[in-house]
């Protein structure tokens, strides 16, 4: 196959060989806890070894040669782990070889207190918008006035229970708002269990899970029949007792810094529901 007909997959693997080239080429023995070489003209090309690679990694030389040309051979999630760490990369490059490897890549947890000044500036400024970001957990990390208002103020939730599956299934208020209360809470319901099922075994899913369990019947009877359903661009219908029935459009986002973080933003539909947004909000709050 010519290099004008390469599929995307021998696209990929030529990429996968390039980057792993010039990995290699960047580092001395030194750097890898090697012993420097005593005539170091011997080596014709700068960089480590393939074999040295290779036995830092735990993986036959011929291999890992292969590898490097592109072969159409696959490579496990250990394999590529152990050459991330024998090539000494940090977490930008281990993420993109094990894109290049066709494996998922690792999303670590953000550190909500070192970004939460960032991630609250930018709730605010989607104002008048609704704005919320939740964490993998859908705990909420940050939220506007528009959401206080509108919504729900999850600050009135115990720390605990400042969860937005929490808010959808046992905060009385919110539920009256929403119109269809039942779908919408059927939907947050399947992307919740989806996002548990990709973390078995974690303690924060299940004390949520427990905990709703009890408190809620409906979360207890639909938490059973194992709904997965990924966000689809979705409007709700809310009646706030100020300003009567508006329409929300939904939009998903994440902070490519931080895809682990979900932004939900609730954008009011037509001109006419915006403008009683906004004059909602020109409305000082009696609560403060």
């Amino acid at each position: 196959m010519t290099k004008g007909h390469e599929t995307p997959q021998s696209a990929r693997r030529a990429e996968l060989a390039a980057f792993l080239r010039a990995q290699r080429a960047r580092l001395r023995p030194a750097d890898v806890g090697l012993p420097e070489d005593c005539d170091p003209g011997l080596r014709r090309t700068p960089g480590l070894r393939r074999e040295e690679v290779a036995r830092l990694s735990g993986v036959g030389v011929t291999w890992y040669t292969w590898l490097e040309q592109g072969r159409n051979i696959s490579a496990s999630e250990q394999v590529v782990e152990a050459l991330a760490r024998a090539l000494l990369l940090d977490d930008d490059q281990r993420r993109h070889v094990r894109g290049l490897a066709g494996l998922a890549t690792a999303v670590g947890e953000t550190r909500i207190d070192d970004v939460l000044p960032r991630l609250q500036r930018l709730v605010d400024a989607a104002a008048p918008a609704i704005a919320s970001i939740y964490d993998v957990h859908f705990d909420y990390v940050a939220w506007n006035t528009p959401y206080e208002r509108l919504r729900h103020d999850p600050a009135t939730l115990p720390g605990a229970r400042r969860n937005l599956l929490w808010m959808m299934f046992t905060d009385a208020e919110s539920r009256a708002r929403m119109v269809r209360w039942e779908p919408a809470a059927r939907a947050v319901l399947s992307q919740f269990r989806a996002a548990a099922g990709q973390r078995p075994g974690d303690p924060r899913f299940a004390t949520i899970v427990a905990g709703l369990t009890e408190a809620s019947p409906e979360f207890r009877e639909w938490w059973a029949e194992h709904s997965i359903r990924y966000f689809r661009p979705a409007t709700i219908k809310i009646d706030h007792p100020e300003i009567g029935q508006l329409d929300l459009e939904m939009f998903q986002l994440r902070p490519v810094e931080h895809p682990d973080l979900l932004m939900v933003l609730q954008v009011p539909r037509s001109r006419d529901d915006l403008h009683r947004v906004t004059s909602l909000l020109d409305v000082p709050d009696r609560r403060r």
